[in-house]
């Protein structure tokens, strides 16, 4: 989901994993798969044992003697630690972020290694992957739009057209990047490694991921560790606005409940404020960064909201308040500074095509524009707000065909969960949390107050996965406010 990559990596100190590249697998393949060296990937402490590799397995299941991929991951444990028991495996969110590239060195005591070996694997088509499907001129499309005042979403389909005709005639199979493929994936790094179950890892669109695994392989998973995670089952399309007013409600709330009079009302103010905004375009000088001479931007509606709602994550979601009451009064300038800087920085570590494919076959290809169209009526303060850097013409052009929906169905499972969420959380709610506990009898939802996306595990000096990856069917015990489990 757009900034739905909305958390990132260096918040966690997650650290990873691997087994000898000469390990073999013991089983019986339907189709080839093997490792490769990828030498340098990560550094590590000396006295770790690292190896690291490329998973190759087809870019299709139905073609398995068609085109390859090669999928970067790292494999780390102490001496002491089991080669084959206990190993945790960590993909990033996104879809469309490398876990790898995230990691620059490993330490001794840090992250999973608490608790045994770790694997950090990258989904395929992301940055280190081979191929990687970047599709930067979407992102150069954007700089121009507001270079030269032109429309943005024609430019943006013209790069979007251009970036699809590149890869197709490079041989790529733009359909094959999608989740049920990543699920498989998964699943030969275990097999190919000699592995016994894993503990799953996953956080937002990587979240949902490891659901889907639990639910097509049981036998691979032990446990699952779900930091705000967007389940395959839900389309995020038809809840995005319900869920960016629910948060925003959350943060209301804790204004009207603190004792200073700073922020009362602010709610109706923000309401008001974006509902008679409407399609009004205000201009700003602009200087790119490394620039030598400023330019007039104009700005509106969606350059105010991402001034807001990007905001929403647990590193920066205090400071909301303060933002929307500086924009209301008239002093929005800094802030869309900010907004404009990420947009001329464009995004290198999203491999961007990636996105399109897994978004348009898991999420868009479900969803139902006239439910889209209900919530801008229901919330016209958030009408015409572009959550997403997917939307349906891109998905349009993309032609990507659609999962299976047997991805689409709720889990049920008996497998232990801990599933994390931040009560101010924009893009993956507690109610979307909620559903997934339905299927799941031994999981544990960990509400976080006053966190947004990314919301970890701790709460008041309190780390509630340790307590989980311990004893996994054991009732958390939680003895201040700021946390509440399910």
């Amino acid at each position: 989901m757009k900034r739905i990559t909305f958390f990132n990596l260096y918040l966690y100190p997650f650290i990873a994993t691997l087994l000898s590249l000469a390990a073999k697998p013991s089983f019986a393949q339907k189709y080839p798969v093997s490792i490769e060296p990828y030498p340098k990937l990560v550094k590590a402490d000396p006295r770790l044992i690292l190896k690291t590799g490329y998973l190759v397995v087809p870019e299709n299941r139905k073609k398995p003697n068609g085109r390859t991929v090669k999928l970067p991951f790292f494999f780390v444990r102490r001496p002491d630690q089991d080669t084959h028991k206990n190993v945790s495996l960590y993909m990033t969110g996104g879809p469309g972020y490398s876990t790898t590239a995230g990691i620059d060195s490993i330490s001794y005591n840090s992250g999973f290694l608490r608790y045994g070996g770790f694997i950090a694997f990258d989904q395929r088509g992301t940055k280190r992957a081979i191929p990687n499907l970047e599709a930067d001129a979407v992102y150069d499309a954007i700089k121009q739009s507001y270079r030269e005042g032109r429309n943005k979403d024609s430019l943006v389909m013209m790069a979007v057209k251009r970036s699809r005709e590149r890869l197709v005639m490079q041989g790529v199979d733009l359909s094959a990047y999608n989740t049920a493929e990543t699920v498989e994936d998964i699943n030969d790094l275990r097999l190919t490694l000699g592995l016994d179950s894993l503990n799953l890892v996953g956080i937002s669109y990587s979240g949902g991921l490891m659901l889907s695994v639990a639910q097509v392989h049981p036998e691979a998973v032990r446990l699952l560790l779900l930091n705000s995670p967007l389940p395959a089952f839900v389309t995020y399309e038809e809840s995005a606005l319900n869920n960016i007013n629910e948060a925003l409600d959350q943060v209301f709330a804790n204004c009207d409940a603190d004792s200073s009079a700073a922020y009362k009302g602010l709610k109706f103010r923000f309401r008001r404020y974006f509902q008679e905004l409407d399609n009004k375009r205000f201009a700003i000088r602009y200087l790119e960064k490394k620039g030598i001479d400023s330019i007039t931007v104009r700005y509106g509606k969606q350059e105010l909201l991402d001034a807001i709602i990007n905001r929403l994550n647990t590193a920066q979601v205090k400071s909301v308040p303060y933002v929307i009451s500086e924009i209301i009064n008239g002093r929005a300038a800094p802030f869309v500074r900010e907004i404009l800087d990420g947009y001329f920085a464009g995004n290198p570590s999203v491999s961007l095509a990636m996105r399109f494919s897994v978004y348009c076959s898991g999420q868009i290809a479900f969803a139902s524009k006239s439910i889209e169209i209900r919530q801008e009526k229901r919330f016209p303060w958030l009408a015409g707000y572009r959550f997403n850097n997917v939307d349906q013409p891109i998905c349009d052009c993309w032609k990507v065909k659609p999962v299976a929906k047997s991805i689409r169905t709720p889990v049920h499972s008996l497998i232990p969960a801990l599933i994390s969420a931040g009560d101010a959380d924009p893009w993956c709610r507690p109610s979307f949390n909620r559903l997934i506990k339905r299927g799941l009898p031994h999981a544990q939802l960990l509400i976080l107050h006053d966190k947004g996306h990314g919301a970890g595990y701790s709460a008041a000096g309190v780390n509630y996965s340790d307590e989980f990856m311990k004893a996994p069917l054991k009732p958390l015990k939680v003895t201040h406010t700021g946390a509440v489990v399910e």
